[in-house]
């Protein structure tokens, strides 16, 4: 193949292609779930017609003598990409979950392109769609943009195969309706994006007028500060949730939750939406230590999160363009409210720092440089976090794929390194869903997480409604004060 045939890959999609390892497969895995039976054949002329717009998904990467380039895969088998699948048994959500675990525990194979979609057409509850593509493909906002490529908000449209010569127009239409539909789930997006695009606009423009640097010193120490601060981060410790890892994952996943519920409860307290939820997520891992026995007070772990770096009117450039933070989850408080407030101030400090910045420069300068310097460098990081938390905004409207209209949705991103379990929350159509994938070896039962999940949202909701509106945060005590009123569940 001659090289005008390929193109190189970027340095931070290289580093992610790298980054692979039995243990921690570096695919982004959804689940979609449909209300209603699509026919088959339709369903992959409209994956081959709209997901492959993206001339990305025809090509596979390949290593040379002088670097990793993407090129056309000129034996491409949509069969091997598109499959239809059945369930065993009773088709329940046990079969399904043990069905995308198995797929999350598979590798994609190398020789093709990254990617596949199952189609599983006997679950109890309707069809569900299996996606399976490499991060080195895209970010989880840029999936969100070639989900919604493959979509439409009715089901005749979502039938259409759309034309060649209509696909720009019609992408530049989606990024504005990616815009509106994202609006409700921004919370505290814009403030990060803005500080993270001035510091690349200026990284830029000191490129070209370098005797500005004087005027910059300022903002390149504070982001080397960031990278010392991180180096100098205490490695988690062994727990239930960080340990030696296998090669077998585990996946599960909640019922819905309203979003309105959520935001009540966020407004109530003071607090955003990702501040509940993820202090949520914090009380479902300490009431499962204490399930098992474990003393929470004795742990500490912390959580990598992705922060996107680019406006969401690039969002369907696909690429990876975000940095990764280090979250502390305070999995030792047992007090519901004193917990809510930790994550808020938390989540308040990150929102000021550059780590961010700091994390995508990284993994552009490990791309450059051989696997064997990436590979230490980026197990140097994982050993400084137990878990990878995402939050991905989707559109809370309604979106038909094929004919039918999806009634859930759920993703899980990978893990690196040593790192053994994901926390996933999506919100779609007003409800807010929250999946977990963790390690066989370290934690088998996800379900019970996820059960765990459940019952400190209702906890929490409850909590909010005996306090009613406040005007600030509310005292940590007044939970202890209430411990009977919610059904003897929170813990004092």
């Amino acid at each position: 193949m001659s090289s005008a045939q390929r193109e190189p890959i970027s340095n931070v999609d290289l580093a992610w292609l790298r980054m692979e390892q039995p243990g921690n497969l570096m695919m982004i895995t959804g689940v979609i779930a449909l209300d209603e039976p699509v026919e088959f054949d339709r369903f992959r002329e409209i994956i081959l017609n709209r997901f492959l717009a993206f001339r990305r998904f025809r090509q596979k990467a390949v290593e040379h003598t002088r670097g990793c380039c993407w090129e056309n895969d000129e034996y491409f088998e949509p069969t091997s990409h598109i499959i239809r699948t059945a369930l065993p048994g009773a088709a329940g959500k046990a079969e399904l979950e043990e069905l995308v675990s198995q797929l999350a525990s598979t590798p994609l194979d190398k020789t093709k392109p990254l990617w596949q979609f199952h189609l599983v057409e006997n679950y109890c509850q309707g069809p569900v769609v299996i996606g399976r593509i490499h991060h080195c493909y895209a970010d989880g906002i840029a999936l969100v943009q070639v989900l919604l490529s493959l979509t439409e908000n009715n089901a005749a449209d979502s039938l259409k195969l759309v034309q060649p010569e209509h696909w720009k127009r019609r992408q530049a239409e989606q990024s504005g309706i990616f815009r509106r539909l994202m609006a409700p789930a921004r919370e505290g997006i814009d403030a990060l994006q803005h500080l993270s695009h001035k510091f690349i606009d200026e990284a830029t423009q000191l490129l070209r007028e370098p005797h500005l640097a004087s005027g910059y010193m300022g903002g390149a120490a504070e982001v080397l500060g960031e990278l010392v601060n991180v180096l100098l981060l205490s490695d988690d410790p062994p727990s239930r949730f960080k340990g030696d890892i296998g090669v077998r994952k585990h996946t599960s996943w909640t019922s819905p939750i309203p979003l309105e519920e959520v935001k009540a409860v966020g407004k109530a307290l003071g607090c955003t939406v990702n501040d509940v939820l993820i202090s949520v997520m914090t009380g479902a891992l300490h009431r499962y230590l204490v399930q098992y026995g474990d003393d929470p007070s004795s742990v500490r772990m912390r959580a990598t999160v992705p922060v996107n770096l680019r406006p969401l009117e690039h969002a369907r450039e696909l690429g990876n363009h975000f940095g990764l933070v280090f979250l502390e989850l305070p999995v030792a408080e047992p007090n519901p409210l004193a917990r809510l407030y930790q994550v808020a101030d938390y989540m308040h400090d990150l929102k000021h720092s550059k780590q961010a910045m700091m994390s995508l420069g990284l993994l552009a300068l490990l791309g450059m440089g051989p696997a064997a310097v990436q590979k230490p460098a980026l197990e140097l990081f994982s050993r400084k976090a137990s878990t990878v938390l995402t939050n991905v905004p989707g559109p809370q409207q309604p979106l038909y794929l094929a004919g039918a209209k999806i009634r859930e949705l759920m993703c899980w991103v990978p893990q690196t390194g040593s790192v053994g379990m994901g926390i996933s929350i999506i919100s779609y159509n007003g409800q807010v869903y929250c999946g977990l994938i963790t390690d066989n070896r370290l934690v088998p039962d996800p379900e019970t997480v996820m059960e765990n999940f459940q019952t400190e949202f209702r906890n929490l909701l409850h909590l909010t409604m005996l306090i009613g509106p406040q005007s600030g945060p509310v005292d940590p005590s007044i939970a202890d004060l209430m411990h009977e009123w919610i059904d003897g569940d929170v813990e004092t």
